[in-house]
């Protein structure tokens, strides 16, 4: 599976920064465990709502290792 056919890489959101920032004070009253089960919840459910398994394997391929799915697009 070429990994530019499944993933879009390219920005997507109009506030990249405000999401980022939204995310981030989302967490600020949170410990760690908390933030990082919350992250899990988020995963799982911005997971359910993409719903195709060959997009969510290409982004964990690409979130575990860039550099390896850059390598593979070259070839």
């Amino acid at each position: 599976m070429a990994l530019n056919l499944k993933l879009n890489l390219t920005r997507n959101l109009p506030d990249p920064d405000g999401f980022y920032e939204y995310l981030v004070s989302s967490q600020r009253h949170m410990s760690d465990e908390e933030a990082n089960c919350m992250n899990a919840r988020l995963i799982l459910i911005l997971a359910n709502q993409i719903g195709d398994p060959d997009v969510l394997k290409a982004a964990i391929d690409f979130a575990a290792n860039p550099k390896a799915a850059d390598k593979r697009e070259a070839a």
